[in-house]
């Protein structure tokens, strides 16, 4: 019982708490016809977990269940982003959700079980636990894909995401078998001293390793795992595309930190090779083929794919002819770019749901037309979001990006960052098409925009961030560089 520890999972236990009780409620009030209100449920829900987090904030690394279960500030930093990532989802969703008579206690419900299967991955330190996270976000983001069951279009996205998902957690399963098989362990930490004491088959681990980044590559969207991407954006309604491009990414950053950074470091210069090659057909790829897309969700799902390819240049610089010295600030740019990517992200598609009303779906280019005669400060604020996209200053996407090259360049990699320099440059010309359209094309329909006060005001604090940490950054990097150090010591 010593070895339990609740006391460090005690955002997951309140959270899962907290989603019961908003299920039983929902379903209690509905019997009696009451029609209690779901999403402001969810909301409160959310605030379970938040505090629990931020009361762990900066406490010593605690281990909970064996060993198996890690509460690090990197596991609590992501957590914390996490919840309110999904949090300013679901005030974006609210009139969207609505309007489509999606089902309303379930959309919710799902979303926070989402969250916990993320705050799940994001504290594993035992490879059982990360798949167990693993599913249990991705059987969650499945159903919400699903759930407008009259949709033809929707119906076809989740099989496609279903599909394509089992085949990637059969990937990463069929990698941990044989890290077992070559380690006969499946802890991180003992994983990790197996590699350096050299006591295991190599040639076992080295395709077990090729499996466990190819899953974790899809779960990313990176290429040439990236099909269901643009597929899945774009067919699934809005309010579940920001499920699935927001809060998972984070997660997905964390199991890639703890499965590559801690477990596999004793192979790091065979993981940054297959990085490299994903990284580099990232960024080609997801910028050229954006250029073509008249689909504003479609044009965003390539956008990922390219943003992917930074995030995952920052991962291969950590290690350098054997030395991880570079380790902690390498890791660290990745993880501040992915969560002011993740930022970036809430905003654009919540914009889309903010301009989408009954029976319209605001998704082609075209329907920003105008945006600026329509509403001045919702063109300003998408404005900003591109610029950050594109990596303009002074918002945060450009510090994001120069962290990133910093690092590769520190890393030798110099054609590594003029790579990256090049794609960017090609990416921002889409990126800034979208604001020629908002302010210089007409407007087809000129009436104003009206949207809720809570997704206003969210859309407004998303922009002023973006905005803020552009201009100072060093308190979420800072913080970020001491998550990441905290955990490598670890």
């Amino acid at each position: 019982m010593e070895n339990l520890n609740f006391a460090a999972a005690l955002p997951e236990i309140v959270l899962l708490i907290a989603v019961v009780l908003v299920l039983l409620i929902d379903v209690v009030a509905n019997r009696k016809g009451s029609g209690t209100s779901a999403d402001r449920l969810a909301l409160l829900a959310l605030l379970a977990p938040i505090v629990a987090v931020v009361a762990q904030l900066g406490q010593p690394v605690q281990y909970a269940f064996g060993g198996m279960y890690v509460a690090d500030d990197l596991a609590r930093l992501l957590k914390l982003c996490a919840a309110v990532a999904v949090g300013a989802t679901l005030i974006y969703a609210r009139e969207y959700v609505r309007d489509r008579e999606m089902y309303r206690g379930e959309f919710y419900t799902l979303s926070l079980f989402a969250l916990l299967g993320q705050m799940v991955m994001m504290s594993a330190n035992n490879l059982l636990v990360v798949y167990l996270g693993l599913e249990l976000m991705s059987l969650s983001l499945y159903a919400i894909v699903a759930l407008r069951r009259d949709n033809g279009i929707a119906t076809e996205a989740a099989i496609k995401y279903f599909v394509l998902g089992a085949l990637a957690s059969g990937f990463l399963l069929y990698g941990m078998s044989m890290i077992y098989g070559g380690t006969g362990s499946l802890d991180l930490p003992d994983i990790a001293k197996a590699f350096a004491a050299a006591r295991t088959d190599r040639i076992v681990l080295v395709f077990g390793v090729v499996f466990i980044v190819a899953g974790l590559a899809f779960k990313f969207g990176a290429v040439p795992f990236h099909m269901w991407v643009p597929d899945v954006y774009q067919g699934a309604p809005t309010a579940a595309t920001l499920l699935i491009a927001g809060a998972p990414k984070l997660a997905a950053f964390a199991i890639a930190f703890r499965v590559l950074a801690e477990g596999l470091i004793g192979v790091a210069g065979d993981w940054q090779q297959m990085l490299t090659v994903l990284s580099v057909a990232s960024l080609v790829v997801g910028n050229l083929v954006a250029i073509a897309q008249t689909n504003f969700k479609r044009m965003l799902a390539y956008s990922t794919i390219a943003q992917v390819g930074f995030v995952l240049l920052g991962l291969l610089s950590g290690v350098v002819n054997g030395s991880a010295d570079a380790a902690p600030s390498a890791y660290s740019a990745s993880m501040f770019y992915i969560v002011t990517y993740v930022l970036t992200t809430l905003g654009t598609f919540g914009l889309i749901q903010v301009l989408a009303r009954k029976g319209f779906e605001a998704e082609e280019i075209s329907d920003l037309r105008g945006l600026n005669r329509r509403s001045p400060w919702m063109a300003f604020v998408a404005l900003i979001l591109m610029f950050s996209l594109a990596g303009i200053p002074p918002t945060v996407g450009f510090y994001a990006k120069l962290a990133v090259l910093q690092a590769v360049v520190n890393a030798g990699q110099i054609w590594l960052a003029v790579l990256a320099v090049l794609a960017s440059l090609v990416g921002a010309f889409y990126y800034l098409r979208v604001i020629k359209v908002m302010y210089f094309d007409e407007p087809a329909d000129a009436s104003p925009v009206l949207a809720g006060a809570g997704a206003r005001l969210t859309l407004a604090l998303n922009g002023g961030l973006v905005l803020l940490l552009g201009v100072l950054p060093s308190s979420l990097m800072n913080a970020c560089m001491t998550a990441v150090r905290q955990a490598l010591a670890g």
